[in-house]
């Protein structure tokens, strides 16, 4: 959810309903490093709690320091490991969801966060992949690793790297770990409405559920959910007209977000690029225009104009455009929301399946960078 789940959205969503946000995906280099980039995308908000950061690393010790920064400035609530991410720029280094086959260098990693944690009594938890591919399973042997350093729960992505986010997530592998842990066990995939998280609860045992993609264009989804695990029977079916609201709200929110600080902008002044939050933030916000849209009957001109907004007002103009008495497209229920590519080739480092038990780590294999 790389560029999805900064501080605007995760507001958004918080309105709708209860659960824990997590940010972007942030590297512990980056961090450690003080990149103004990365510094920026851990922002919160003053009445957000618990503060979720998602990191990523490769390296124990750079890891374990990113941790003792979070922990001595207060800057999180909850530490998650990202052992998932299955895109080329992470695997190719041998992070994401390639660093479980290295079973050694995994559990030295997620030892030093939760070590380095301790002190602050700050959570950490993993969230994981099935493996590399179906011949290069970890989940298990990976999920008890995570157990024995201490976390305090493995969330499962019920997909190999290899899959990315095509077919059909498998649960029963949910299932399985369920049954192979003492900690909690959180699982992800599928989950497109309230009721496919109750179907997986109950197909897997599961303590929880983690949402991706489900929740592009739908924060209400939370609300639903909120619901759902409550006992209780409604579900938001919004007309055209509330959507309408939600996306001018995401808008207001993210050119909130893109205020710079006092520093900020005499820094951008001095470089000859001055600020533009308004700009900025509308910019942001395009992505997000077709997955709010999907399935309602919106003519491709209209949807081409908002998903080129560049500011507030002009966006209010296109939104006024929109019929508000238009139902809730049923036939979208169920269905896939954001990336569906097709299976791939998982990029990994030369000669990284075959030795299992190194625990040294990958040359060169920390991001300068954040996001995945």
């Amino acid at each position: 959810m790389a560029g999805i789940t900064n501080v605007a959205f995760r507001q958004l969503c918080r309105e709708q309903g209860g659960g824990i946000y997590v940010c972007e995906m942030i590297t512990t280099r980056a961090l450690v490093e003080r990149n103004p980039k990365t510094l920026r995308m851990i922002a919160f908000g003053g009445d957000e709690r618990p503060r979720s950061l998602q990191l990523y690393g490769t390296d124990p010790e750079v890891t374990a320091a990113a941790v003792r920064m979070v922990v001595a400035e207060g800057l999180a609530d909850h530490i998650d490991l990202n052992f998932g991410c299955p895109v080329p720029k992470v695997t190719r280094k041998g992070g994401g969801a390639a660093l479980p086959w290295r079973r050694r260098l995994f559990a030295r990693l997620v030892r030093a966060a939760v070590e380095a944690a301790a002190p602050a009594g700050v959570p950490v938890t993993v969230k994981m992949r099935k493996g590399i591919d179906d011949d290069h399973l970890t989940y298990v042997e990976a999920g008890l690793a995570a157990q024995d350093a201490g976390v305090a729960a493995v969330a499962l992505h019920g997909r190999t790297a290899a899959q990315r986010y095509s077919g059909t997530a498998d649960w029963d592998a949910i299932g399985a770990l369920k049954q192979a842990l003492d900690v909690p066990v959180l699982g992800n995939g599928d989950i497109w409405e309230a009721d496919d998280a109750l179907r997986m609860v109950a197909h897997t045992g599961a303590d929880g559920v983690v949402v991706g993609r489900g929740c592009l264009g739908r924060p209400w989804l939370f609300a639903d959910l909120e619901a759902a695990f409550t006992g209780r029977p409604e579900r938001r079916l919004p007309t055209l007209g509330e959507v309408a609201a939600t996306m001018r709200r995401h808008a207001e929110l993210l050119v909130a977000a893109f205020e710079p600080s006092e520093a900020e902008a005499a820094e951008r002044r001095g470089a000859g690029r001055p600020a533009d939050p308004e700009r900025d933030g509308c910019t942001d916000f395009r992505k997000h225009v077709a997955w709010y849209l999907k399935g309602f009957p919106v003519g491709s001109e209209l949807r081409r104009s908002l998903a080129m907004v560049s500011t507030l007002a002009e966006l209010d103009d296109l939104l006024e455009r929109l019929d508000p008495a238009q139902p809730f497209p049923l036939d979208t229920l169920g269905q896939p929301r954001g990336r569906t590519n097709a299976p791939g080739k998982v990029f990994l480092p030369d000669g990284w399946l075959a030795d299992r038990d190194s625990a040294e780590v990958p040359a060169g294999a920390e991001l300068a960078d954040s996001g995945g």
